[in-house]
């Protein structure tokens, strides 16, 4: 069984036991989550719509953290023009617990 779901105007297919790294969620590590499910997969077949928004995915955060460095560097050439600048992009592990129905 599987599920898309919606967050942060991106979608991710997820199954019971995934951890998925999300946006920044604002939930404490140990929280539950729950997200929106878009479309469900399970032995009955494909469920879409209205019978996708009857299915909640839940799931229990793992771990507020960073990704790595992005390094962006524009130059131009011949003018002695240089700006360097790092990113770290904040992002929320959350492990999927169940794919239910409400």
């Amino acid at each position: 069984m599987y599920a898309i779901i919606e967050n942060g105007n991106k979608q991710y297919k997820v199954v019971e036991g995934d951890v998925v790294k999300f946006e920044k969620l604002d939930a404490e590590v140990g929280a539950s989550v729950e997200f929106n499910a878009l479309l469900v997969s399970d032995e009955n077949g494909i469920k879409v719509g209205k019978d996708a928004e009857a299915f909640k995915v839940t799931g229990e955060v793992v771990k507020q953290d960073k990704l790595k460095k992005v390094i962006v560097f524009k130059y131009k050439a011949k003018k002695n023009e240089r700006k360097k600048k790092g990113h770290r992009q904040p992002f929320t592990s959350v492990k999927i617990t169940a794919i239910a129905s409400k």
